[in-house]
């Protein structure tokens, strides 16, 4: 209890709270290398999804790939391509992608394939292309598990995001390793609060983000079943 008590002292200081190591800083970049590093996964993974869950092609390929990408350890990929690129952004920024795309790619197939097969083909009856009933049926309707991968991938980033500061990237990891090397445990314990904290914060964006993309009818049902 004491170590915890210690802990939210440190984040109540406002001195802590400002200069190279304070904590608007280091919470600010981290907040901003997981949007990054879920906005490129996003770029890459959800048209290759769109594209899969419209024409049913290449799915177990993908599944396959990216069970084998879920495994692959996220700090062993930094100290890869640490040793290739250098200290910097450019190693973590990579490896968090490829943390992220497993989970985008999956929630991006998973909606398309999860559209009624009558609001397709009513499209297609009414003379849609391909390109626009995936843009204009497929998409809109799958938009919430779609949103839900990206979810997934987000509370991944964060919660890895502190690895970020092993080449000296910055981010509320910097804290962390701050006080392992220190042995200062309630700073560490303090940077562990601000990153579930923040991933709050996302879950609670996204899960809004869901429920406003729901499709009306989908939300008129929530309502009477409540």
């Amino acid at each position: 209890m004491r170590l915890l008590l210690d802990a939210l002292a440190y984040i109540a200081d406002g001195a802590h709270w400002s200069g190279p190591m304070g904590i608007a800083r280091l919470l600010g970049q981290h907040a901003a290398y997981s949007l990054l590093a879920v906005l490129l996964a996003a770029l890459i993974g959800l048209p290759i999804g769109w594209w899969i869950g419209h024409t049913g092609r290449g799915r177990a390929l993908v599944v396959t790939l990216t069970g084998a990408v879920r495994a692959l350890p996220t700090l062993g990929l930094i100290t890869l391509f640490g040793l290739a690129l250098g200290i910097g952004l450019a190693a973590p920024m990579i490896a968090l992608v490829i943390l992220a795309l497993p989970s985008a790619l999956a929630g991006a197939y998973s909606g398309v394939e999860s559209v009624d097969s009558t609001a397709v083909d009513g499209a297609r009856g009414a003379g849609m292309s391909p390109m626009q009933i995936l843009g204009r049926v497929e998409i809109p309707l799958g938009a919430p598990i779609i949103l839900g991968g990206l979810r997934a991938a987000s509370l991944q980033v964060i919660a890895t995001g502190t690895l970020a500061a092993y080449t000296g990237a910055g981010g509320l990891g910097r804290l962390m390793f701050l006080g392992l090397k220190t042995q200062d445990y309630p700073i560490m314990l303090a940077a562990a609060i601000l990153v579930i904290a923040l991933a709050l914060a996302s879950e609670a964006i996204f899960a809004l983000l869901q429920r406003a993309c729901a499709p009306a009818g989908s939300r008129q049902r929530r309502k009477e079943t409540a």
